[in-house]
């Protein structure tokens, strides 16, 4: 029986900060997941690349989306809204990634089915920490779908 070699995790992330990408980028590349982070700056990129549009017509269907709350041309919650009401998309695990403490962005984001809603730690340390909790968690805990 051959072994398989392991699939590569297709993650999409939609972040309007450059730095929280690299930091990101730096938590995800210590890991020990073969993964693939695509970096999207706003919600209507997101969509596009979720339905694999325009630009994004050759994008692979993401694994997992770490999402920010608060981001330019279309929100979080939108992006969320959209995602879980779609037939196609609404199976994909939704992180929201975000610097909201609010209890009514807590209450909206679960009510909106998020997964998850994890708020951005200040420190370098804290947040590669934070990641890679969050990718052990999605990759080598949970079973996830794979359609």
């Amino acid at each position: 029986m051959a072994v398989q070699a392991p699939r590569r995790i297709e993650i999409l992330m939609v972040e309007d900060s450059p730095s929280d990408v690299l930091i990101t980028r730096e938590a995800l590349r210590g890991s020990k997941l073969i993964n693939q982070l695509h970096v999207v700056e706003d919600g209507e990129e997101a969509m596009a690349f979720l339905r694999q549009q325009g630009n994004y017509a050759g994008a692979p269907r993401p694994d997992l989306v770490l999402l920010d709350w608060n981001l330019p041309r279309k929100s979080g919650k939108e992006v969320l809204e959209e995602v879980k009401s779609d037939e196609h998309l609404k199976l994909i695990p939704v992180v929201i990634l975000t610097a909201s403490k609010a209890e009514a962005d807590v209450l909206k984001a679960y009510g909106l089915h998020a997964n998850a809603y994890v708020t951005k730690p200040v420190g370098f340390e804290s947040f590669v920490e934070l990641v890679s909790t969050v990718s052990h968690f999605w990759f080598s805990v949970v079973t996830l779908p794979t359609t």
